[in-house]
């Protein structure tokens, strides 16, 4: 029941002296502020190096070859090799394997003018690639069509373009259903993408050309031959035994020695996605650390100046006492006055802070390493009920303090 009279005694006591409370009231409104802060920066820079796993299977690993740097099986150390077509049917059999992607790669990252299209040509990544990449790889298809199984049976010479492709190619020009040449070669372009993730388009994805992986064998003399492969796994098995597995059984089929160190390379894309996830998980910890630490401060400074309060009012508790004010309407009311303090404090800290994060949300500042910072609303309720419990534990000790005050040493109190 709302207690009017008890209410005005708060309100009459805290802004008694204005300077002392409103100081009071700012450690707990920074320490709030600066929690609020920074959990909203941390994850921003979640959302933004997280975000750029979003196009890519976690769950997966690559591997491709290079130059051997042990002798084995009558071979000289330093020997180049390709994984081939065969290679495909033995990686899907290893227990786990969820899918595989073979790739191929036209003049390596980029080439230099190797596409053109009338008159304008430019250097872009052309990969040679089943249906399957889109599983580790996702992409949004803005026209058009992705490949597909028809266009690797019937080698069909067709392509998928990114939007840097349309813009130095085409222009304002649509480019669907027109015939583009690279390295002298024509395909069809059937279908727009659009890499989902925006470290994939910071990292050149948005300037590729997906072709049939069987076309390009064909028309880039890359006869049985495979590049690199993309591989999966199924839940609940560890991507890294995976890789050990394929490794082992290329190793035997290439006659490459099993202790070679650097005749594969290759990167677990799990395992850098639990170390990015591991590192924002401190991040948040460090966070709660540091401004719980701020925060307590605050209510330290609280519980310090409710005592001075009850000192103040040594003669006041002493005439409730005397005239049968019961124990637990001093204590309630000293813990209220605490509890109103820390929470009208940490209120405005809180609603300071997310004002704040909307503010830089508003100015759009991103990167592919920062994004959307924000503070979800279970952050915001596990801040107020510690802001509560913070107000309760800063009243509770002067509660005590009034308690143990003898009405008649009160009245004698000057």
């Amino acid at each position: 029941m709302f207690d009017s009279e008890r209410w005005s005694e708060i309100w009459i006591t805290l802004t008694r002296n204005k300077l002392r409370s409103g100081l009071t009231m700012f450690g707990v409104f920074w320490g709030i502020f600066m929690l609020v802060i920074m959990l909203g920066m941390g994850k921003g820079l979640s959302n933004g190096v997280l975000g750029g796993f979003s196009g890519w299977a976690t769950n997966s690993c690559f591997m491709w070859t290079q130059s051997t740097s042990v002798p084995y099986a009558g071979f000289k150390r330093g020997r180049r090799f390709n994984f081939d077509n065969s290679d495909i049917a033995t990686i899907k059999a290893i227990p786990g394997v969820d899918q595989v992607a073979p790739r191929l790669q036209l003049g390596g990252y980029r080439g230099a003018n190797n596409v053109n299209y009338k008159d304008k040509n430019g250097g872009f990544s052309v990969n040679g690639d089943m249906p399957a990449v889109l599983h580790f790889q996702s992409a949004n298809i803005t026209q058009g069509r992705f490949l597909n199984e028809k266009d690797i049976s019937d080698e069909r010479k067709v392509c998928v373009i990114g939007p840097e492709v349309v813009k130095t190619l085409f222009g304002a020009e649509d480019p669907m259903g027109k015939y583009i040449r690279i390295q002298g070669v024509f395909f069809q372009v059937v279908g727009l993408h659009v890499p989902k993730a925006s470290a994939m388009r910071d990292d050149g994805q948005g300037s590729t050309i997906y072709i049939p992986f069987s076309t390009f064998q064909k028309a880039f003399n890359s006869m049985n031959m495979v590049h690199w492969f993309s591989i999966s796994a199924k839940p609940g098995v560890k991507v890294s035994d995976i890789e050990e597995q394929a490794k082992k059984e290329m190793a035997k089929r290439h006659k490459v020695s099993p202790d070679d160190p650097l005749a594969f390379g290759g990167f677990n894309l799990q395992e850098m996605y639990d170390k990015m996830n591991m590192l924002f998980i401190a991040i948040a910890a460090l966070s709660w650390f540091v401004g719980t630490l701020t925060l307590i401060a605050g209510v330290i400074g609280i519980s310090n100046i409710m005592l001075v309060i009850v000192k103040e009012r040594t003669k006041e508790i002493g005439i409730r006492r005397s005239i049968g004010a019961r124990p637990g309407n001093i204590t309630g009311q000293i813990m209220l006055e605490s509890l109103t303090l820390t929470f009208v404090a940490g209120y405005f800290g809180l609603i300071a802070g997310i004002g704040v994060l909307q503010a830089i949300n508003s100015i759009q500042i991103e990167s592919g390493f920062f994004t959307n910072p924000e503070v979800d609303l279970n952050v915001a309720l596990i801040a107020l009920t510690v802001l509560i419990i913070s107000g309760l534990i800063a009243g509770y000790i002067p509660a005590k303090r009034a308690l143990s005050i003898k009405p008649v040493d009160a009245l004698r109190a000057e």
